[in-house]
């Protein structure tokens, strides 16, 4: 019997930014400022092209220190059901039931960059090496319920850097599905991520060559991949 394949992705991957509420609040004095001069009304959207995908397990080149931010992805299955999600009434619906509709699981994600610190401009760069964006081996079934609740942990050697309390997300997973169904159609086989946290200073966690990345969730397929030094 053969082993399945580790998941990867089969459409785009969306990321999010300013989803969480402690960022949101160290950047709201700024978002007043020049260019857009207003605080934004819908997700702040990214994308993770294919180049960055990495299996379990991975070794990614980096070329020095990297941020090291988990993620929790909405995998889609079926674009109608987001398209109807995108009118008020149907969102509160899966919201009382418990359900996620056009949502078929999720998956932890560890999304890596340079640092870097312009939301102004896609920082392509800095967000889209390759091997910029491993991903857990697995996609596990989730009601609203269980993620409302969940804590994501990174871990850098052995040693815990960051908890991520999806509780504390601006938008929680079926109100930033339906607000980014209202301008464009998530197609089976996208990911939605919600959001990276940042630390309490307003960066976030550094690695480097020669470090192992352990990101996990209760009960979701845990995720963990190791740096190496990117040839010259």
């Amino acid at each position: 019997m053969t082993t399945p394949a580790p998941w990867q992705p089969r459409g785009t991957v969306y990321g999010t930014l300013l989803n969480f509420q402690r960022e949101h609040a160290l950047w709201a004095p700024r978002m007043a400022e020049a260019p857009y001069k207003a605080a934004p009304k819908a997700p702040v959207l990214y994308v993770k092209t294919a180049n960055t995908f990495a299996h379990y397990g991975a070794a990614v080149s980096v070329p020095g220190e990297v941020w090291v931010s988990a993620s929790l992805g909405l995998v889609v299955g079926n674009s109608d059901q987001n398209r109807a999600l995108a009118q008020y009434g149907q969102a509160q619906a899966a919201i009382k039931t418990g359900s996620l509709p056009g949502v078929i699981g999720c998956v932890l994600l560890a999304d890596l960059s340079l640092p870097h610190e312009s939301y102004y401009r896609p920082p392509i760069k800095f967000r889209n090496r390759d091997g910029f964006l491993v991903c857990a081996p697995a996609v596990t079934p989730l009601a609203l319920a269980e993620l409302a609740g969940l804590q994501i942990e990174t871990r850098i050697n052995g040693t815990l850097v960051q908890t991520q309390d999806l509780s504390t997300l601006v938008r929680d997973a079926a109100a930033l599905l339906a607000d980014v169904s209202e301008f464009m159609t998530l197609q089976p086989g996208d990911v939605l991520m919600l959001g990276t946290d940042c630390l309490p200073d307003g960066t976030r966690p550094l690695a480097k060559a020669g470090d192992r990345i352990d990101i996990r969730a209760p009960g979701l397929a845990a995720l963990h991949h190791t740096l190496i030094q990117e040839a010259a």
